[in-house]
């Protein structure tokens, strides 16, 4: 069984930046593929960037997202991050972070396996 705990939101201003964490307890993230998905108000949960499980890592992002977001793991801690620069007011949204166990593939749809809680990011003047 896997925990995660996702932290870093808050109200940030266009233009900013906000780190996000996600936290793994139970066990160690390695052989997991890490994603990371938002829910915008009233909209449905969209990908948002993942990466690969192990050997040289691969990193996947959404359109709206490439060159913002950038996403990284530390396994040695059990935590995945989501750096976002240049928030938009379209960027706000309850982020999540989700874990799979040997996912190799299809990163873009939501049915991994462990997911967070979710963490408030707002984007506003």
């Amino acid at each position: 069984q896997v925990q995660l705990v996702e932290s870093g939101g808050g109200l940030v201003q266009p233009g900013g930046s906000l780190r996000l964490s996600c936290a793994a307890t139970g066990r160690t993230l390695s052989g997991y593929a890490m994603g990371w998905f938002r829910q915008p108000p009233g909209k449905e949960r969209e990908f948002v960037a993942a990466i690969s499980r192990g050997g040289v890592y691969s990193t996947y992002y959404a359109d709206p997202v490439k060159d913002r977001f950038t996403i990284s793991r530390d396994n040695a801690k059990s935590t995945v991050y989501l750096q976002m620069n240049s928030l938009k007011p379209e960027d706000t949204a309850v982020y999540y972070c989700a874990a799979d166990y040997g996912r190799d593939g299809d990163y873009w749809t939501p049915t991994y396996k462990y997911w967070g809680q979710g963490t408030q990011v707002t984007v506003s003047s």
